[in-house]
């Protein structure tokens, strides 16, 4: 299949994939103080030479660097912005639900105490890296969090009022970082960027807006000031340059934080977020159902997540194709694509699949997209 439609394509994925062993045991051989920078690096370059041939063999066009060299999908790239500085002994505790129970993850906390810039793009030398080893016929795409991730993870009370007294002088502060990263990336020669995003996700989760509520913040309406925020950072980006959004839940060894579907952001979101598709979890009833997507304009693709990456079984190509048509209901099927719900390893940790059992997975999303569009 020679897919002409994207990005983002007809068969996609969202970006992280698993860490192979090797990798694994080179990290923790660097933090042991067993091996230097240099030799990690040197793993993490074959590491991602594989996983990029991996991609090509089974059909995508897109092709990412698993994510390898980072430990978590955000906080790498937000504790790397000019003006943050990570905090240890401020963990924040995000409660993750899986069938078994509950798994929390602690991640440091982070400080706005600074003024936040990007003089250079973030991940600038590993996407130059990706670029030097896709295939022909492949993508390369980088995978950011969304400005929407600085704000959500600490609110006001992680701004230093001596340097933004007020949070719409931060948000302009952070937007205009953000544009500087867009810039960047886009001379370097990127034309396919992901703002990877769950606060968008979790304010349809009723429980998730009462938590904000009850830290004092504006639960009702902080969907449409991440929207706006967004808009600002992409703003007069150049052209040749594909954006979209990726929206979960959390996802975290195989486990999840919010519930629900994405009727209270749908209009706002839909209608008013200025990218070109939207990769969005539909795996299970977590997510609600596809009558949201009736606010998806003209022109805009989404790229429909029914394939899980949090459990190894493989979905029946038919129940794909009959939820497909379920969202063509809303939705053009000729605006509509096919990808796994979420990243295989938003995590350094990974879901619990096999290589294997992650290749099935991908290789299925190309399968059926073949088979619907052609």
């Amino acid at each position: 299949m020679t897919d002409t439609s994207g990005p983002p394509f007809r068969a996609d994925h969202v970006g992280s994939l698993l860490r192979p062993q090797r990798l694994l045991d080179a990290r923790a051989r660097f933090a042991a103080g067993e091996i230097d920078a240099a030799e990690l690096r040197a793993t993490e370059d074959e590491a991602i030479a594989d996983v990029v041939r991996l991609q090509g063999d089974v059909g995508l066009r897109t092709a990412t660097d698993g994510e390898f060299r980072r430990a978590s999908w955000h906080m790498d790239f937000i504790y790397a912005i000019d003006g943050i500085t990570k905090v240890t002994g401020e963990d924040i505790v995000v409660h993750f639900k899986n069938a078994d129970g509950t798994i929390d993850f602690t991640p440091a906390g982070l400080h706005v105490d600074g003024p936040l810039s990007i003089d250079e793009p973030i991940f600038g030398p590993d996407f130059a890296y990706l670029q030097s080893v896709v295939g022909e016929g492949q993508t390369p795409k980088l995978t950011i969090p969304s400005p929407s991730m600085v704000h959500y993870r600490g609110g006001a009370a992680a701004i230093d009022p001596a340097v933004y007294p007020d949070e719409d002088a931060f948000w302009d502060a952070l937007s205009a970082a953000y544009a500087q990263q867009v810039r960047g990336i886009a001379a370097q020669g990127c034309t396919y960027l992901q703002l990877d995003d769950t606060s968008l996700a979790y304010l349809n989760d009723p429980a998730q807006r009462a938590e904000l509520a009850a830290q004092g913040r504006d639960a009702e309406h902080q969907h449409e000031r991440y929207i706006r925020q967004i808009n600002a950072a992409l703003a007069g980006r150049p052209e040749g340059l594909t954006v979209t959004t990726h929206m979960c839940r959390g996802n975290f060894r195989s486990s999840w934080v919010a519930e629900g579907g994405y009727d209270f952001v749908a209009e706002a979101l839909f209608g008013g977020l200025e990218v070109d598709g939207f990769f969005l979890e539909y795996d299970d009833a977590r997510s609600g159902g596809f009558e949201p997507l009736r606010f998806v304009p003209p022109g805009k693709r989404v790229v429909l997540g029914l394939v899980t990456t949090k459990r190894p079984e493989l979905e029946s190509k038919d129940d794909l194709k009959r939820r497909i048509d379920e969202a063509a209901r809303y939705v053009p099927l000729e605006q509509l694509a096919l990808s796994p719900q979420c990243g295989f390893s938003s995590t350094v940790e990974g879901n619990a699949l096999t290589r294997d059992e992650q290749i099935a997975k991908l290789a299925l999303v190309v399968e059926t997209a073949r088979e619907v569009w052609g």
